[in-house]
């Protein structure tokens, strides 16, 4: 009786643009042609960045001389793929639900980073997935999963993520290949090998469950370039709440300086420390809160050379091509009024020259030099952010808010933490923020009504809801009329 012919080993790799996926693909291509194997490989590109990452489909016929020319598939099959890597959480699980990881012969690699869709980014709440749940199911799914946050790791190294998952793969022990069969790959790559090779061996370590900490230098270099004596206070902070704390250093200091930053972790030491996911909810909306939208932020926002470099990929510019980028503005009176001095923004609002001068919007081109200069020049006022109108008016609310829980938090510290998320209400720039003051300003007149009560949590998260649960705020208002004396 003839023997089963030999079966191809077929791998699925999932990847956005700029990830390097189809390198990860080269190197495999190479690896098996000089280990003397059939191989085939081809690639779909997703519609775009967040509807559909490209996929790249490698089968792999260790045996090349069993005879005749084998028949590869060209696409990956549900429930007929062995390796599948994910460079993202999310894609792991549009993999699992596609039908392409499976239980009983799926090997899942897959980074635990993420870049949020466009529809978890609009939402009005926190509309991220729980990434928790994800890798519970990515876990099911699979016959073993190795996840790690692969991405961080090729940061560290200098590399991007596919050198990482090709460690990670190298790792699963799944391919008929050494190491030194991957690493010698990724030398004839012959680009940015050394960092590479770095990515490899961490995430290969990582994969193994080897992994060592970073040396001190790579660790201090991902730590918000702060004074010493707050980057001490960062450290006495508790361990679960220390990453929203440098998250919300680093936005923070992108937004303004060291001196605000400084603001910021001195409105968090008034918090107790034992309370530990309390203060990791009060950093974390503390954070957004100080780093509000204004005209400056947006249009420093849009004149920032990753802005025209993320453009420029998305619409995969060529080098024979001219990228020209035109924005509309329509600034509100008071948004203009609000990033100038207290003084002069107060006069202006009584005049009627900023209504005429705002009457209409106007498209820049921010890619010319007139466009470029006259956003940068709206970018400057960030300098003197701290006299502005709107700043004064921020801070009181801010001082307001974080009162409120301080005050609450050793009587009824559920209710103090509902408090803390009805920041989710106070957003955006313009009408969307005028609309999420009022909001909020309704939701909180409702405290002195609830403090007390056993439900009181339960009862303000409610109406933290039904604000977010349109724009007319119609919700909200049939819920305050509900809301019992």
């Amino acid at each position: 009786m003839d023997a089963d012919p030999p079966k191809a080993i077929s791998i699925a790799i999932m990847a956005m643009g700029g990830e390097g996926g189809g390198v990860l693909a080269d190197w495999l291509i190479d690896m098996a042609e000089r280990a003397g194997s059939h191989v085939q490989a081809t690639s779909v590109p997703g519609v775009a960045q967040r509807t559909g990452a490209t996929i790249y489909y490698v089968e792999i016929l260790p045996d090349a001389d069993s005879g005749g020319a084998p028949v590869l598939a060209l696409m990956p099959m549900p429930g007929d793929v062995d390796i599948v890597i994910a460079s993202e959480l999310m894609e792991a699980g549009r993999a699992v639900q596609r039908g392409l990881v499976t239980p009983s012969r799926t090997t899942l690699i897959a980074s635990t980073n993420r870049v949020y869709s466009m529809t978890e980014r609009t939402a009005m709440a926190d509309g991220r997935v729980d990434s928790g749940k994800l890798i519970e199911g990515a876990r099911a799914a699979a016959r073993t999963l190795l996840a790690a946050d692969y991405a961080r790791i090729a940061e560290q190294s200098g590399s991007v993520i596919s050198a990482a998952l090709f460690g990670a793969l190298a790792a699963s022990g799944r391919l008929p290949f050494s190491r030194s069969d991957f690493e010698e790959a990724i030398r004839r790559g012959g680009l940015g090998v050394e960092a590479s090779l770095r990515a490899f061996a961490r995430a290969h370590d990582a994969a193994n469950g080897t992994a060592a900490e970073a040396p001190p230098g790579e660790a201090a270099a991902t730590f918000p370039r702060l004074p010493a004596e707050q980057r001490e206070a960062i450290e006495r902070m508790p361990d679960l709440a220390r990453e929203t704390i440098i998250a919300g250093c680093v936005r923070l200091l992108d937004y303004q300086d060291a001196v605000y930053t400084e603001l910021y972790l001195q409105r968090l030491a008034k918090f107790d420390p034992s309370n530990t996911p309390l203060l990791a909810e009060v950093a974390r909306y503390l954070a957004l809160w100080m780093a509000y939208e204004d005209v400056a932020r947006v249009a420093d926002l849009k004149i920032r050379r990753s802005r025209f470099a993320r453009v420029a990929e998305e619409v995969r510019l060529g080098k024979d091509q001219v990228l020209r980028i035109r924005e509309f503005l329509h600034p509100r009176p008071q948004e203009i009024a609000d990033a100038l001095p207290a003084g002069i923004g107060g006069w202006l609002l009584q005049s009627s020259l900023l209504r005429r001068l705002t009457a209409k919007g106007r498209i820049v081109e921010t890619t010319s030099v007139s466009g470029f200069l006259l956003l940068y020049l709206v970018a400057s006022l960030r300098k003197i952010r701290r006299r502005s109108l709107r700043f004064a008016v921020e801070q009181e609310r801010i001082g307001a808010w974080l009162a409120e829980i301080a005050e609450t938090a050793p009587k009824q510290p559920a209710l103090a933490m509902a408090i803390a998320e009805c920041q989710q209400l106070v957003k955006g720039y313009g009408d969307t923020h005028a609309r999420g003051i009022a909001n909020f300003e309704t939701v909180m007149s409702a405290l002195p009504r609830l403090k007390g009560k056993t439900d009181a949590a339960e009862r303000l998260s409610k109406l933290r809801q039904a604000a977010l649960a349109d724009d007319s705020g119609g919700t909200l208002k049939t819920a305050m009329a509900e809301l019992a004396p």
